[in-house]
């Protein structure tokens, strides 16, 4: 499964924190977005470790959930990193 993920966060500490946390499950392809793709039982997990790391009345956090026939579709130029050869992966520690 696909996810990409988009955060604004206010505080710089936790920015860090949600940052690295995306990072253990997704690769970063732009500066407060990632893309992860999970095992749909491990993005619940994911989820609920960002929710932990905010302050919900100061930050915003969005997931979009790409079905595998548009992400077949993504289309991305530059240096970006490709990532739909990658296998879903689960970081645990």
């Amino acid at each position: 499964m696909l996810m990409v993920v988009a955060y604004d966060i206010t505080d710089p500490r936790r920015l860090r924190q949600v940052a690295k946390h995306c990072e253990d499950y997704g690769i970063r392809v732009q500066y407060s977005v990632f893309e992860c793709r999970l095992e749909a039982g491990y993005f619940e997990e994911f989820w609920s470790g960002l929710m932990d790391l905010i302050e919900p009345e100061e930050d915003r956090i969005v997931a979009y959930r790409i079905c595998a026939t548009c992400a077949a579709e993504i289309r991305s130029g530059g240096i970006m990193q490709n990532t739909e050869k990658q296998k879903a992966v689960c970081y645990v520690f």
